[in-house]
């Protein structure tokens, strides 16, 4: 895997990917942002939630159980001092589907944060990583 950020002005980032897709990072005003993008640790958060919600959708799927919708939101908590790194990250996952057991999406999201999800383990090495699922309205 490869990417590339470039900055552009100011507190203002592109990112591309190795995909070829891009993203705009940008800071706080009071850092000399405008507030334009994502901040670069909202990034990390969202990769996160992107890894293990693919994971949780392919798993499911894969066991053709009938998932129709997922939905990850993410808490987290950082340190207070510099580096200020996540502490603590807490994933709370809404999975939907007609006829979508309780087991699979238990099944589906302990093999995400244990086996599969590279950043959620990644992370987990620095961070205190929870995990949490409901069986939301199909």
């Amino acid at each position: 895997m490869r990417a590339t950020v470039k900055w552009v002005e100011e507190a203002t980032f592109e990112g591309t990917a190795g995909s070829g897709h891009k993203v705009i990072m940008d800071g706080p005003p009071d850092a000399g942002g405008r507030d334009l993008g994502v901040r670069p640790m909202e990034m990390l958060l969202l990769g996160l939630g992107g890894c293990t919600a693919f994971d949780v959708v392919y798993i499911l799927k894969r066991g053709r159980h009938p998932v129709e919708d997922c939905t990850v939101e993410i808490e987290a908590e950082r340190a207070e001092t510099e580096p200020k790194v996540f502490t603590r990250i807490h994933l709370h996952y809404k999975v939907a589907g007609n006829g979508l057991k309780e087991p699979a999406v238990k099944r589906a999201v302990e093999l995400s944060a244990e086996k599969y999800c590279s950043a959620s383990i990644m992370l987990g090495k620095v961070a205190t990583v929870t995990h949490s699922y409901e069986l939301a309205p199909a």
